[in-house]
């Protein structure tokens, strides 16, 4: 028996066995119980296994996020440690590192603000109720921010999860990411809704605690499923070129509650410019965040809902885009003349003008708008500068805004 339950096939034979136990609606002690008795710990990797074995035999991905916070619970206090030599990921700058000290001021965040207005708002304070649902509601709005924090983990951890075969966990953690964000929302609108004169919409205090109750126990929970469950397993898998990718991407995107970290850099080496390897198929076009076949690249190009057209940096034309719709015709004669020469005389030192601007680092662009027939068009001129703020040339960026300004109110589901 010993060497039956070491073994891996049978260990997730039996994690598969009490996820489906719970789906079932078996009762949760008896399924812990049992739980313990098989196991001394088990890896996040194995756990992320089993729901996706889960998946595969056909339980809905809505049914396993009904059940993450359950299989939380079940495996929280047997999660293995995970101890690596050098600690990299304790290092300021390290996307884990960075991930954790967000969730760090998110608790305070909570503890410190949001859980001492509530209990002002919700004593006996006659006369300062309005301010302390506003300060609350104030609260709340910086914990929408968390917004950010998942982001990240969305568009950043999951992707790489997924090249590494794990698909199930990133599907399951997103929705709840996403039941978090509603019931953010849903909160500051009812605390919003009893600030509003009208008592008759105004809910009572004791729903507003028992939502924030529901809502922050949500968050802490995430914390947990985070830490315990997400980082173990791609600590596990992610290499160190990926984690700086991570690293990198983030800056663009923001922190949560936290100053800019500082450059984490890894041991090992990367490209002479840097950036990590792009995987490619042959004879496809490598750029810093992906590649393209040539095939592919231009049929993306021509299917974007605006004109393209590049001039270099000594004023020659060197590409359109050949979409559709296009405003301002253009034939293949073009390429290589010199852009002056494709305007009339009265418009050239216009364009002229333009480029210059852009050549001397005094504009980075310049927009106009005209009414032409039954259009409104929006020709837009971009300086383009490469990593050290060179001049390399101009794109124009032309497009029909007549049916964007005529859109209203909103669109949320897809047109028959």
């Amino acid at each position: 028996m010993t060497q039956e339950i070491n073994n891996r096939e049978y260990r997730q034979k039996v994690l598969r066995e009490l996820l489906s136990d719970l789906h079932a609606g078996k009762d949760f002690e008896s399924v812990k119980t049992r739980f313990e008795e098989v196991f001394k710990d088990v890896s996040a990797t194995e756990i992320a296994e089993a729901e996706q074995a889960l998946i595969k035999e056909g339980i809905p991905v809505e049914e396993i996020t009904r059940l993450c916070d359950v299989h939380a619970a079940v495996f929280k206090g047997s999660i293995e440690e995970i101890h690596r030599p050098a600690d990299p990921h304790e290092t300021p700058g390290h996307p884990a590192h960075t991930l954790k000290s967000e969730n760090r001021a998110l608790e305070r965040l909570i503890k410190n603000k949001i859980q001492p207005h509530l209990e002002a708002f919700l004593g006996e304070n006659a006369g300062e109720e309005n301010a302390l649902a506003t300060a609350l509601a104030e609260d709340l709005l910086e914990l929408a921010k968390v917004d950010v924090h998942y982001t990240k983990k969305e568009l950043l951890f999951f992707p790489y999860m997924e090249k590494h075969g794990i698909t199930a966990p990133p599907k399951v953690m997103w929705a709840v990411d996403d039941e978090i964000r509603d019931l953010i929302a849903e909160t500051r609108r009812m605390v919003l809704a009893w600030v509003s004169p009208s008592e008759s919409d105004r809910p009572s205090k004791q729903a507003i605690k028992e939502q924030l109750d529901t809502t922050l126990g949500k968050v802490t929970e995430m914390i947990s499923k985070e830490e315990d469950i997400l980082l173990p397993m791609v600590l596990d898998i992610f290499t160190d070129e990926e984690w700086k990718s991570i690293a990198d991407e983030s800056k663009e995107m923001g922190y949560f509650l936290i100053s800019p970290p500082p450059e984490w850099k890894p041991v090992t080496t990367r490209t002479s410019d840097g950036q990590p390897e792009i995987s490619a198929p042959s004879g496809a076009i490598v750029f810093p965040t992906g590649a393209l076949q040539l095939n592919e690249l231009t049929r993306m190009l021509d299917t974007l809902p605006v004109d393209i057209t590049f001039v270099d940096k000594d004023n020659v034309v060197r590409y359109f885009s050949q979409g559709s719709e296009r405003i301002f015709p253009r034939t293949k004669a073009v390429i290589g003349r010199r852009v002056t020469d494709c305007h009339p005389p009265t418009s050239v030192h216009i364009v002229e003008g333009i480029i210059e601007s852009f050549r001397a680092g005094q504009k980075d662009h310049e927009d106009f708008w005209i009414k032409m027939g039954g259009k409104y068009v929006y020709i837009r001129y971009f300086a383009v500068r490469d990593n050290d703020g060179a001049f390399l040339g101009t794109l124009e960026v032309t497009q029909d805004i007549k049916p964007i300004q005529a859109i209203e109110g909103e669109k949320r589901l897809v047109s028959n």
